[in-house]
């Protein structure tokens, strides 16, 4: 059965920086992982996806401050921010499409897409 962890949440101050990693187990087949976050009272949002050879994809919103990196060999799926702002902060979950193996040429970021899902990690950055 497919599981996903994330880690690396907390708190930081405006123009901090911060990494998340995801852990992926009971999967074997190729599959696109993705970043996505709610904050209270807004609609889960799509962060960045990256296909089974790491190409990656970003919202404009983050697009410059946020890495993401996935090693295959480990399943794990990281997310390097930085220049965070206040409108960063909510709960970032990792997420896992089983049925992609490259978004190219078109992403597909929506949650509805993705049908294993983390806990999710909080990010909170203050002002």
């Amino acid at each position: 059965q497919a599981q996903v962890m994330e880690s690396g949440g907390g708190s930081v101050q405006t123009g901090g920086s911060l990494r998340l990693s995801c852990s992926v187990s009971g999967i074997t087949s190729n599959y696109c992982m993705g970043w996505f976050r709610q904050a209270p009272d807004r609609e889960r949002e799509g962060v960045s996806m990256v296909d089974r050879n790491g190409l990656p994809f970003y919202a404009d919103g983050v697009k410059g401050r946020f890495t993401v990196s996935r090693d295959n060999a480990v399943n794990i799926l990281t997310l390097q921010m930085t220049n965070l702002k206040p409108e960063d902060s909510a709960m970032y979950y990792c997420a896992v499409d089983l049925y992609c193996a490259s978004w190219y040429p078109r992403p597909h970021l929506t949650a509805a897409e993705f049908g294993v899902w983390g806990q999710g990690t909080q990010v909170t950055v203050s002002s």
